[in-house]
């Protein structure tokens, strides 16, 4: 066990939903300001380029794939001049699922619904963050990890009608009921992440190992309690039975959908040119940058951006981060950074990627207010300014 899992292990049980919500309130309010400015940014921009901002942020690119699922049902696809087939089969489906009772339940449109849902889940992911972050080090480290998810430079992709905001509440909060021994509610979470995107399998894995991890401490004698609890273990088995179900079964259906068998899902990826090839794709189009100038600068700066992301996934570990944070961070990144997918996707492909956040916010938490608010709020007006000029630009895919 390293010495944040001792740490966070011997401490009491969390405080009750009203407790914990007030507790969190001021790293709410922070990152409900930080979005309201990008949102504010974005509109202003929109507006100057005869542009709506709602559409861009509703209705454009995975967004209407999305609402076309909750709308239409799967069995959408676009054949290409080239020969791939683009099949809506590709996109999870809790968000459309959401989409629809939204609209099934309200006025609003599939688009609207989306949009609803990508706020309120926003803000459910902000509050598992800081819950985690909280859990791990301390409160001020909870609101400084909350306000540097919401600065990120695509920190826009947060506000729209994706699937990342949902994805990130789910395994932030399956994340922290693993941490305090939550085991059937973190199963449960992990299913309905694994219902969300592909990477819900990042959350199975972090479920799984840390319960591997509680067996052998008990085998070995080395819990905390007096001895193992039955029903404990009963509840820790059943997380793990349940972790997995979302992704599995939505991939076996796919794979039944199309008579390809449990394979098919991949194939359907195939045709979006999506897939694992270790980073050999990302490879040559890091490379190619560097056949011209000023495009070798971009080449540079992917390369200093992937070491950076390298050296704060080895900063959590000297940090010695509890293990399930360790595990799914490193899956999430490493099947970002390794696909073969669209190469403008990689930055909000790594959006759930929190943990690696920590390590700064722990920085930034042992600065002076005085110091680390001007920083912020200079970090924030110019992530407001990115998250506009990019999505009235080519925008995130």
């Amino acid at each position: 066990m390293t010495d944040l899992e001792t740490r966070t292990a011997g401490r009491p049980g969390a405080p009750g939903p009203p407790g914990a919500l007030r507790r969190a309130a001021p790293a709410l309010l922070g990152y409900a300001a930080v979005r309201a400015l990008g949102l504010l940014a974005l509109a202003l921009w929109s507006a100057a380029r005869d542009k709506s901002a709602y559409t861009l942020l509703t209705a454009r690119w995975d967004s209407l794939w999305y609402t076309r699922v909750a709308e239409l049902g799967y069995g959408y696809e676009v054949r290409l001049p080239n020969g791939d087939v683009h099949s809506n089969l590709a996109f999870f489906p809790l968000l459309p699922w959401l989409e629809r009772l939204g609209a099934a339940v309200s006025p609003l449109s599939y688009a609207d619904a989306g949009f609803v849902v990508s706020l309120l889940a926003s803000l459910a992911a902000a509050w598992g963050i800081f819950a985690v972050a909280d859990h791990v080090y301390d409160r001020r480290v909870g609101g400084c990890a909350v306000l540097l998810w919401a600065v990120l430079p695509v920190g826009v992709v947060q506000s729209m009608a994706y699937s990342e905001s949902l994805f990130t509440a789910l395994a932030a909060w399956s994340l922290y009921a693993v941490l305090t021994g939550r085991w059937v509610t973190a199963g449960i979470l992990a299913s309905l992440a694994g219902l969300t995107r592909p990477v819900g399998l990042a959350v199975t894995a972090a479920v799984w190992v840390a319960a591997v991890v509680a067996f052998g401490r008990d085998r070995n004698g080395l819990d905390d309690r007096d001895g193992p609890d039955g029903r404990d273990r009963a509840r820790r088995v059943l997380g793990m039975l349940l972790a997995p179900l979302g992704a599995a079964g939505y991939v076996l259906w796919v794979g039944h959908r199309t008579g390809k068998g449990p394979l098919g899902y991949l194939d359907v990826q195939a045709g979006w040119r999506n897939g694992f090839d270790g980073g050999a794709a990302f490879a040559r189009f890091v490379a190619a940058k560097f056949t011209s100038f000023p495009a070798a600068l971009a080449g540079v700066g992917l390369i200093v951006g992937v070491a950076l992301l390298v050296r704060l996934y080895v900063v959590c570990v000297r940090q010695r981060q509890p293990l399930p944070l360790l595990v799914y961070t490193g899956i999430v990144t490493v099947l970002a950074l390794c696909a073969s997918s669209y190469f403008g996707s990689k930055p909000r492909l790594l959006l759930p990627a929190f943990p690696l956040l920590l390590p700064l916010a722990l920085g930034l938490a042992r600065l002076r207010t005085s110091r680390s608010a001007p920083v912020v709020c200079a970090v924030a007006v110019a992530s407001a300014a990115y998250g506009a000029f990019w999505l009235n630009g080519s925008g995130p895919p």
